[in-house]
């Protein structure tokens, strides 16, 4: 009886989640089932298909992306408006994520609508929102490390500009000035994370050339030795970080390292 009960519970469920797909098509319902839909995609292990092969769906998504472009510049985005696209682009993180339909988004090149939204330099909390939250996009792309992927970022401009989000953003997405926040309040599990972001960007050339220029110095110092004595795995990285940055550095004759021609 009790798996019975969960059975029609699941039908009610999973009927709610087709309404809610069909209202995406239409602009005076579409707002609450961003809202429903974005909840549930957690606990929804097929919603990307579902999304991905309904009528209309992503191209409401988009919809949604391209309609706040105008409050980009002049930066005139408001908290309900920016929490309305986080949604649409919580659902696209779903598609980006899933296996099934990971391929198909990136062949329509969909993360490319998201780069107005990561050129944006606003430090108020509705741009730090939307740029988090398409940085959250891109992440569930790279998450399972596949060659189509990385090649087709490193063909875009997302390396500059993840770069910059690493040196204006506020506290939510920044990382280069963390380093600096590190420094004063140690935090092994955190500098892992930097370290790592770091490493990825440093295996391309153009990023490389931009981290010598702007590697913060408390990775280059003894600034986190302490922190690192018995983290065998963020040393190993910082040591490969350092190698990678000296690799195509010509040094004269006096030791002095001069630019990579």
């Amino acid at each position: 009886m009790h798996s019975l009960n969960a059975t029609a519970l699941g039908q009610v469920d999973r009927e709610k989640i087709y309404t809610w797909i069909n209202e995406l098509s239409s602009p005076e319902t579409r707002e609450n089932a961003l809202l429903e839909l974005s909840k549930k995609r957690e606990s929804v292990p097929d919603l990307a298909p579902m999304l991905w092969h309904s009528f209309g769906t992503i191209a409401a998504l988009l919809q949604e992306i391209v309609n706040i472009y105008p409050s980009i510049n002049p930066p005139t985005l408001t908290a309900h408006q920016s929490n309305r696209v986080c949604n649409a682009l919580a659902l696209l993180q779903c598609v980006a994520s899933h296996p099934e339909t990971r391929s198909a988004f990136l062949s329509a090149h969909i993360p490319l609508f998201l780069y107005p939204f990561l050129h944006t330099v606003s430090k108020t909390r509705p741009f730090e929102y939307l740029r988090l939250t398409s940085l959250g996009v891109i992440g569930a792309l790279v998450k399972p490390d596949e060659q189509d992927v990385i090649n087709f970022l490193l063909t875009t401009e997302i390396i500059p500009l993840c770069l910059r989000i690493m040196e204006s953003g506020s506290e939510l997405s920044k990382t280069g000035k963390m380093v600096l926040a590190l420094s004063k309040e140690p935090s092994a599990r955190l500098l892992k994370h930097v370290v790592r972001c770091y490493l990825r960007l440093s295996d391309n050339p153009r990023a490389r050339e931009a981290l010598r220029q702007c590697l913060p110095d408390q990775l280059k110092d003894n600034t986190f030795a302490t922190v690192l004595k018995d983290d065998t795995t963020t040393k190993r990285w910082l040591a490969q970080l350092m190698k990678n940055l000296q690799e195509g550095v010509v040094t004269d004759p006096r030791g002095i390292p001069l630019p990579a021609q």
